[in-house]
């Protein structure tokens, strides 16, 4: 299994993956849409974005479960899953949102103000988690237990919901595609 040095300083990686990631999506919303000419259907990666999240938070959850069996290797494993599914995520999110101009929630009512509750504070925390995940993880691959235990306190739970408020959206919009 992976383990880094514990003096190794992630410092300047978890900075630059955060602001590079958050950035990159912050641009999407200035940069026009790119013309596809491949023939994909570019409307099957919104579903694609909602099974990633699906596998992310079933990974998160497991990696929970071993975690508080005390299973150090299998925690590791599916921590390791759930960033894969997340950056493929991530990959699938930046092409379609590069290739696609945003989709509006046509519901109404009630419906419409959980939607957009549900949708903003996604998106607020998922700005969040990129830096807490990153810090989380270093940290426990440096073995820094005592100090990944504190913020994984933190970090798993917003992780989860991102994951699942993901899905959520998904599922409210997607009648709209």
């Amino acid at each position: 299994m992976v383990e880094l040095k514990k003096d190794f300083n992630y410092v300047p990686w978890v900075v630059g993956l955060s602001i590079a990631i958050n950035l990159i999506v912050l641009a999407l919303l200035f940069v026009p849409e790119i013309e596809s000419g491949t023939g994909f259907n570019i409307k099957l990666l919104p579903l694609l974005n909602a099974i990633l999240n699906s596998f992310t938070f079933v990974f998160l959850l497991a990696a929970l479960f071993m975690i508080i069996r005390k299973n150090v290797m299998w925690h590791k494993r599916f921590i390791f899953a759930a960033f894969t599914t997340t950056a493929l995520f991530l990959v699938s999110y930046l092409t379609y949102h590069s290739m696609s101009s945003s989709t509006s929630y046509g519901g109404e009512g009630v419906l419409q103000y959980i939607y957009y509750f549900i949708l903003i504070s996604h998106i607020l925390l998922a700005i969040v988690i990129v830096p807490l995940a990153l810090i989380t993880l270093f940290r426990g691959l440096a073995m820094k237990v005592d100090k990944h235990r504190k913020i994984a306190r933190w970090t798993m739970p917003i992780w989860l919901y991102v994951s699942l408020t993901g899905v959520i959206v998904y599922l409210m919009i997607s009648p709209y595609y």
